[in-house]
């Protein structure tokens, strides 16, 4: 894919460093000189545009006509929903994901306003501390839709009910889908006869009402 990320602060660069690991071709547009040296030197498979990503010159320059995504990553909301704004109405790039850095701001970054997938980092930060607290044993990984479908990792407990269990047998509630099992560091695509054990990792994706009795199984 073509990447254009706006903003080459710790988060840019982290971004870039893993989207060209995976063999991605990205463009990083900065406007800090300093920062633009830094990433020249740190991300030499990246091309890297010093300006604002807030001027359209500077996206025409970076690419945009030719992206297929564009990652706005600034520290500054308001910037951030200008520049998100500038590429999904004014270039029409497919798809257009924001970083939202102040909780009260989410609201704005919607489809509306140009933004496909807004990052909310303080409600994950929050979310995980939250289920680290509560749930203990089983944490939410991913969500996914509007109906509140996740993808979450639950631990097998000694003598819980799915313990020594193979798949086929257990009750699961409905729309549960075991995706893979962690045992000793390796992950297997399981089948109905897998045998679940104290320990083990599963993966599974689930509804929302699903989830607390997944974890009463795993309990």
């Amino acid at each position: 894919m073509q990447i254009i990320i706006a903003g080459g602060g710790k988060v840019g660069a982290h971004l870039a460093s893993q989207l060209c690991s995976d063999g991605e071709t990205v463009t990083i547009i900065e406007n800090q000189r300093e920062k633009v040296a830094r990433l020249r030197r740190t991300c030499p498979e990246c091309t890297v545009i010093e300006g604002s990503a807030t001027d359209p010159l500077v996206l025409e320059r970076a690419g945009i006509h030719m992206a297929d995504v564009l990652a706005v990553v600034t520290g500054k909301d308001e910037v951030n929903l200008v520049i998100a704004m500038l590429g999904k109405m004014e270039f029409a790039v497919p798809r257009v994901i924001s970083r939202v850095n102040d909780p009260s701001n989410a609201w704005m970054f919607t489809p509306v306003n140009g933004v496909d997938v807004a990052i909310n980092q303080a409600e994950i930060t929050v979310r995980f501390i939250h289920e680290g607290m509560n749930l203990r044993d089983m944490f939410t990984l991913m969500k996914l839709g509007r109906d509140e479908h996740s993808i979450v990792q639950a631990t097998v407990n000694p003598g819980a009910k799915v313990d020594g269990a193979p798949l086929a047998d257990i009750a699961f509630p409905a729309q549960t889908i075991v995706v893979a099992v962690e045992r000793g560091g390796n992950l297997t695509v399981p089948n109905g006869r897998t045998v679940l054990r104290a320990g083990d990792e599963a993966i599974l994706f689930c509804s929302r009402e699903g989830r607390d009795a997944i974890r009463r199984l795993f309990a």
